[in-house]
């Protein structure tokens, strides 16, 4: 197991007045945070992780939670390795968490028993098993974020647009051969039989970073009205090169939400390598936040440059996503029990009371109940354009009955 780092924030200021809680009553609460900064998929987090990082970090030095309680950081990078992961767990289960943000389907999948038997509540945000969605079954589960089930049924439904219908048309689906590329399969596979397309599945085996063959049938034999990319780490880079070297147009095809990030396109190449091609996200991508703007302004009065995993948006966005998320579901537990002193048991009913909690319009207009932990599957897909992301849809479910059904019937 390895430590990368674990931030110890600063702790104590005025109590706030609707719990009548003295600054010498606050305390400290962690939460436990899984990273890969050094496995394959270190293109991700070492932009995410950081995000999760400053959120908090700035929300301690605006006085903390509800009370003057502040949170802790624990984070270990496994690898994306599960078993580290699991050591991970215990650690910060030994530590006291009072939630745990998972990273990796892998490693979502395993730990569901124990997050489940313990009564601690873990996120999946993006990735994981899309029937967690369900909070009846899985109740200490929580997407928190478009699930990929509704990743799946938004790319169609976008491609669906694009093209003015669907029936007789060729979708390719390009994927990361592994548990989380195959987990949009099912919802596509149902789309495919009721809108009449024809459905073609294209695997990468890992890492991901050979995949000439399959590109090659897609854009020469398979001829694709349309593509579905849902590779990460670095092979979405891979794939915008094989793309463009097949002659295949960058906008038709349109990528889930781990693989159209900028540390994606510069590996690809540049801006320029990328243009046209649409890319989905289930956070603000860009700069243009208030809640950014006020955590460039705490580096600056410590005297610090903005960091540079900032400029990585995307991911570093969905960080602040899933810092802000955890912090909000803890303050909803404190001001409900009136203490500090709460367990991984109120911080589920605290995820499961957030609504119109947007952090600026950083988050869509997700809310989170009981019955549906994933907050209504929102996303939003952007165009590379110039040298950034242009939007070019508001934030929308696709298809959101079909994906409910089966979530439901899981």
């Amino acid at each position: 197991m390895k430590y990368v780092r674990s931030s110890l924030l600063a702790a104590g200021v005025v109590a706030a007045a609707t719990l009548q809680v003295s600054a010498a009553q606050s305390k400290e609460i962690i939460v436990g945070l899984m990273c890969d900064r050094t496995g394959p998929t270190q293109t991700v987090g070492t932009f995410l992780c950081p995000g999760v990082h400053d959120y908090v970090k700035l929300m301690n030095s605006k006085g903390g939670l509800t009370g003057g309680h502040t949170v802790k950081i624990l984070e270990i990078d496994h690898e994306y390795k599960v078993p580290p992961g699991m050591e991970a767990y215990q650690r910060f289960k030994a530590e006291g968490a009072v939630s745990v943000m998972i990273y990796g389907t892998p490693h979502t999948q395993a730990l569901t028993p124990l997050l489940n038997a313990d009564k601690i509540p873990g996120t999946s945000p993006g990735f994981g098993s899309a029937a967690a969605a369900n909070g009846l079954k899985f109740p200490y589960v929580f997407p928190v974020a478009a699930t990929y089930w509704s990743q799946g049924a938004a790319a169609v439904a976008f491609a669906k647009e694009k093209m003015g219908g669907l029936k007789g048309k060729k979708i390719a689906y390009l994927f990361y051969d592994n548990p989380a590329g195959r987990e949009p399969l099912p919802v596509i596979h149902k789309l495919a039989e009721l809108e009449g397309f024809d459905l073609r599945e294209f695997a990468v085996p890992p890492p991901g970073v050979e995949m000439k063959v399959q590109v090659q049938d897609i854009a020469r034999r398979y001829k694709a009205d349309f593509v579905i990319n849902h590779t990460f780490g670095k092979a979405p880079s891979v794939s915008l090169n094989e793309m463009t070297r097949n002659g295949f147009p960058l906008n038709r095809m349109v990528g889930l939400v781990w693989a159209g990030a900028e540390s994606n396109i510069m590996g690809a190449g540049g801006w320029h390598k990328a243009q046209g091609f649409y890319v989905m996200q289930f956070a603000g991508a860009g700069q243009k936040f208030s809640i950014l703007d006020e955590i460039k302004a705490l580096y600056k009065s410590e005297g610090k440059k903005t960091p540079r995993e900032m400029n990585t948006s995307v991911y570093y966005n969905r960080g602040v996503l899933t810092g802000a998320l955890h912090l909000k579901a803890i303050d909803n537990a404190i001001k409900a029990k009136g203490s500090g002193d709460i367990v991984g048991a109120d911080v589920k009913l605290g995820f499961e009371q957030i609504e119109n909690f947007t952090v600026g319009g950083l988050l869509p207009p997700m809310k989170i109940t009981a019955e549906d932990h994933e907050g209504g599957g929102w996303v939003q897909i952007f165009e590379v354009k110039g040298e950034g992301f242009v939007p070019v849809t508001e934030w929308f479910q696709g298809y959101r009955d079909v994906v409910m059904e089966m979530v439901l019937a899981h």
